[in-house]
């Protein structure tokens, strides 16, 4: 039986599949500044995307991407700036989230583009 630790990694190298399939460069995979983690550090049609992946087991009340809240967000986008400037990444900035939800029947996919905007900016 998988453990949410264990959907965690595997939700993660499977997002890293289905972008790469949709034309994305995964530049860094679970890049880390102090506490603070960017799951996939990304490039898209020019764009610097940073995709924070969720996992979810089963009837899980929350939806994948509801759980990304604002402490969450925050902490993503302070990584991402420390990673902008550590890189001098001069490229428009996206944040997404994609759910991957493991059923009994299957595993869904959902990406949410722009799922939030940076406070930074």
């Amino acid at each position: 039986m998988m453990n949410n630790c264990t959907a965690g990694r595997k939700a993660e190298k499977m997002v890293a599949e289905y972008l790469r399939a949709r034309g994305y460069q995964i530049w860094k995979t679970n890049w880390r500044w102090g506490k603070k983690e960017l799951d996939l550090v990304t490039l898209h049609r020019n764009e610097l995307v940073i995709v924070e992946v969720k996992a979810r087991l089963g009837n899980q009340v929350n939806l994948p991407w509801e759980v990304v809240d604002t402490a969450k967000q925050r902490n993503i986008v302070l990584a991402t700036d420390a990673f902008i400037r550590l890189y001098d990444c001069r490229r428009p900035t996206r944040f997404d989230v994609i759910g991957v939800s493991y059923h009994p029947k299957g595993i869904e996919i959902e990406h949410i583009e722009n799922a939030f905007f940076s406070a930074l900016e």
